[in-house]
């Protein structure tokens, strides 16, 4: 059976159960549905889920008693994402949590009336999902990941790392990560400032990503960010295999990377965000329109680098960088 296939019939098997297969409890119960972007199983995606859980649990809402909450897994997977955004507009949940900018843009376009809070995306005002930060409107509000000018921060940090770098790839898919195409004449100023030239690497495929790079590796070797992108995530490993192949620096923006071998991170706390987002859930299960409810930005920010990695690379990461450093893996 084809992939495809396989996908379509996989996602219409589980589709079929979250909502229609348990009866509504009577009483207090309400319904959540949570659509992530990452994987089923995928240590990133858990941590959120779990300080999903945590934050609502904080405030009295307990699984199985006053709160139900079903999980769908999309791992950047657009068959599972149309699918899922069908699902959850004839569902009709209480609230919906959408993770990543595909997640959310599908279930925009489905659903019309279901209140719906999202977590970690990219610029939501200059994508069209929201009208303001202030005053959203209509029924999204939620929290944003990155402003732009973290970048900058992330390149003074891998030139930091590794000081002789003389370009850098900016590695992102412009189907899942379009607005970074918008950004990208800002960060070439960066870049220049900092003596760095600077170039897109826009991949889509596994031999893209190979070929993003080890083109970085021709000497002297150059280095890359990885910004957030649904696409890059689930493909992290790939990256992080062909890094380690051309000995190429990379900065990642979730610390998760630098837990599985990638050399540094620097971005917003995923699961600070996740842990925050449950008091909008909250709120909006208690009556209050998510259209009135600010967009929120993130709170705290963590710089990880891995030692080892950084020997393998043959780079000496300076004292002043490690005492920055939220995390230090050995």
């Amino acid at each position: 059976m084809k992939r495809r296939e396989f996908i379509t019939l996989l996602a219409g098997a589980a589709l079929a159960y979250p909502f229609a297969a348990r009866a509504q409890p009577s009483g207090r119960m309400r319904r959540i549905a949570v659509m992530m972007s990452n994987a089923e199983g995928d240590p990133e995606g858990e941590s959120r889920a779990a300080a999903l859980r945590q934050g609502l649990q904080e405030l009295g809402w307990m699984e199985g008693q006053n709160l139900r909450i079903d999980w769908f897994w999309s791992g950047a997977d657009r068959a599972y994402v149309r699918a899922y955004a069908a699902q959850l507009a004839s569902a009709a949940p209480d609230v919906i949590i959408t993770n990543g900018t595909v997640n959310l843009d599908a279930v925009k376009q489905a659903v019309r009336t279901t209140p719906v809070v999202f977590v970690v995306v990219n610029d939501p005002v200059g994508q069209g999902f929201i009208s303001s930060l202030a005053r959203p409107g209509a029924n999204i509000t939620g929290f944003t990941f990155v402003e732009y000018s973290m970048f900058g921060k992330s390149l003074e940090l891998l030139k930091q790392a590794a000081p002789a770098i003389p370009r850098v790839g900016f590695m992102f898919n412009p189907e899942t990560a379009a607005y970074y195409n918008q950004f990208l004449p800002a960060f070439e100023d960066d870049a220049r400032r900092h003596a760095v030239a600077a170039t897109a690497a826009r991949v889509r495929s596994d031999a893209e990503i190979d070929a993003a790079v080890g083109g970085l590796a021709a000497a002297p070797v150059g280095g890359l960010i990885v910004p957030p992108d649904t696409y890059t995530l689930v493909h992290r490993e790939l990256i992080m295999k062909a890094a380690a192949q051309h000995r190429v620096p990379v900065i990642y923006s979730y610390r998760q990377h630098v837990k599985e071998g990638g050399l540094m991170s620097y971005g917003p706390e995923t699961a600070d965000i996740f842990r925050r987002s449950a008091a909008y859930v909250d709120r909006v299960l208690k009556g209050a329109n998510p259209g009135e409810l600010p967009a929120q930005a993130p709170a705290k920010f963590e710089l990880a680098v891995n030692l080892k990695t950084a020997t393998a690379l043959g780079l000496t990461l300076p004292p002043t960088l490690l005492a920055l450093a939220d995390e230090v893996v050995e």
